[in-house]
């Protein structure tokens, strides 16, 4: 883990002092707008943007809906509290519920579990890349009783699943759009590094914002700025989770399938070109997992480079031509 050490004090000077000049030169903004989730990244975020600013130029937003964790509000509370934050609790469940979130994501499910109904919960899990075979998904449901069952997903299915649930991350952004108008504020994006890397970001939902903080910087790092900024202890503790199933799911779990410490020494291994071998060893695994692990950040990189893309022009336009 060495080579993902940092100078937290200089870092957070670092990005302070770009995060002041990206506002005056280039976004023109007062001020800006965090969702703060309660996770590790956008709490980082939030301290961030208040070193740079003080926190009566920061606004931050929480907002849970039918699905999240009471945990994600309570631990996003510790955040504002911290800092004394202009900040507001948003309920963005009865918007998803009207526009067909829940709806379209539980007319899918009950395509392979159909005795699913509303007192259930789910969740999606990646399969096989842990053991080195094609990655599918799996759908995970419990029932009211407790009993918890698992069967493939077909990719109808899946990308019914994943487009209704996508809706939570756009409306968040729309709420943050909303507010960073009224106030002339710019918008936070609070992917790290890895999640930017391998596209674990809903295109014009997280993945929208208008700066983006610590997208250079990988999770170990970002736990470490945590820790050297104070933030609460519970939320540096914390383990990564993607808050948008019902049922508790690990960012690993639905989509590394590597611990977030494994997959930073990972893309740290594959964007230094160090050989299967050695990661192999730093991994505890065999060289085989290895290269699949590479091939894997490949393929990821491949499959969401459409995430990252802006909209295409049929012809180049000038600006003012």
């Amino acid at each position: 883990m060495d080579m993902l050490k940092i100078d937290e004090k200089a870092e957070v000077k670092k990005i302070a002092d770009r995060l002041v000049d990206l506002l005056r030169s280039k976004l023109h903004r007062r001020g800006l707008v965090v969702g703060i989730s309660g996770g590790i990244d956008s709490a980082v975020c939030t301290a961030l943007c208040v070193e740079a600013l003080g926190a009566k130029r920061v606004f931050g937003i929480l907002m849970p809906e039918h699905d999240s964790s009471s945990q994600s509000v309570s631990y996003g509370q510790l955040v504002v509290d911290k800092y004394g934050l202009d900040h507001m609790v948003e309920n963005i469940g009865p918007t998803l519920e009207a526009i067909g979130c829940y709806r379209w994501r539980d007319e899918a499910i009950r395509k392979i579990f159909p005795e699913y109904s509303d007192e259930w919960k789910c969740k999606i899990a990646i399969a096989g890349q842990k053991q080195g075979t094609i990655n599918h998904f799996n759908l995970v449901v419990q029932s009211p009783s407790g009993e918890i069952s698992e069967k493939r997903m077909g990719l109808k299915e899946y990308l019914q699943v994943v487009a209704a649930t996508n809706y939570k991350q756009r409306i968040r952004k729309t709420v943050e759009y909303f507010h960073a108008d009224r106030l002339n504020y710019a918008v936070v994006g609070t992917p790290n590094r890895v999640e930017y890397d391998q596209g674990f970001f809903v295109k014009n939902g997280d993945g929208s914002a208008d700066v983006k903080p610590i997208a250079h910087l990988y999770k170990t790092q970002v736990y470490a700025l945590a820790r050297y900024l104070g933030l609460p202890e519970e939320i540096c503790n914390s383990t990564p989770s993607t808050d948008t199933y019902s049922m508790p799911q690990g960012q690993d779990e639905f989509y590394y399938a590597l611990p977030y410490e494994k997959m930073d020494i990972a893309l740290w291994s594959y964007n230094h070109n160090v050989p299967a071998a050695e990661l192999a060893v730093s991994l505890s695994t065999d060289e085989d997992h290895a290269r699949f692990i590479y091939k894997d950040i490949e393929a990821k990189r491949a499959a969401t480079r459409y995430h990252h893309m802006k909209p295409l022009l049929l012809e180049e336009v000038g600006i003012g031509s």
